[in-house]
């Protein structure tokens, strides 16, 4: 089977990225999102990316306009019903995830592969929503997606052989690097990245070092482009208490139980980058 239009649903930070990669890879998109504001922020948000390529040399003008013109935005689903795959990239809900795929189940051809963007949620629970588990993967892109050369492609319980291979090679397609997991709670990443951060909020909340230091340390000392503490402000601090309560609740460890000082500054508001202020302060 060969991919050959794309939907994408979602219309945030990642949906728009994921929709520019596909796009700047040559298919034509469907990004879709259940407010009009919320999709025409999207596909702004694409153009600016674009046009930053464009002043850097990176792209023509023309080419510019050729890839928005791949993209179509839109508030119904249904627009979609011809895409032989499509990319839920919405909330990280389980529920709000399920209740989209059994809607898309009902819409799209039965020959139509459903890939989720979640960072850590079940891909065999989500397939259970529809009647094509067997067509049913994960494609974990990173942020920002234009950037992230990496693809987490998962496989759930029932995802047949034919679904992995039609998504490796669109991921390659797109010009991305995918790693294959078999289903696991936070896939590699995440189940490796989230602790790391986690135990650096315990760091910092019980005085072993400032903020500041903990993520020069790792900088230095790891050689990471960014620090722990840095990275949780740009993932977001909600983001990073949710991810490890899946693996607290899922693999039943205290090691994966997140830190109080992490949910003490989500309590206050302190998210991160998206609201100005986290582990560190950021200007507007």
């Amino acid at each position: 089977m060969n991919i050959e239009k794309v939907m994408v649903v979602g219309a945030g930070t990642m949906g728009s990225g994921i929709a520019q990669v596909v796009a700047e890879a040559g298919y034509p998109v469907v990004l879709a999102d259940i407010e009009e504001c919320l999709v025409v922020r999207g596909l702004a948000r694409v153009k600016s990316n674009i046009e930053k390529k464009v002043s850097k040399g990176k792209l023509k003008p023309e080419e510019m306009h050729t890839i928005l013109d791949r993209i179509q935005i839109t508030e119904d689903v249904a627009v979609g019903k011809d895409c032989s795959l499509v990319i839920e990239a919405i909330t990280e809900d389980l529920k709000a995830k399920e209740e989209l795929f059994r809607k898309l189940d009902s819409i799209c051809d039965a020959s139509t592969i459903f890939a989720s963007n979640t960072s850590t949620l079940s891909i065999t629970k989500m397939a259970s929503a529809t009647k094509r588990p067997d067509k049913f993967i994960g494609l974990h892109f990173f942020n920002p997606a234009p950037v992230m050369a990496l693809v987490e492609i998962t496989k759930g319980m029932l995802t047949s052989d034919e679904t992995l291979e039609v998504a490796k090679a669109f991921a390659l397609s797109v010009g991305k690097s995918p790693v294959l997991v078999n289903e696991a709670p936070g896939f590699i990443v995440n189940r490796i990245l989230l602790p790391m951060i986690n135990e650096a909020c315990y760091e910092l909340m019980e005085g072993v070092a400032s903020a500041e230091d903990i993520d020069a340390a790792m900088k230095l000392g790891a050689n990471h482009p960014i620090g722990p503490l840095a990275l949780a402000d740009l993932i977001g601090l909600d983001v990073c208490v949710y991810i490890m309560e899946i693996l607290h609740s899922e693999l039943g460890e205290d090691k994966y139980r997140p830190c109080p000082l992490l949910r003490k500054m989500v309590r206050a508001g302190k998210l991160g980058r998206k609201t100005g202020e986290g582990f560190f302060k950021y200007g507007s």
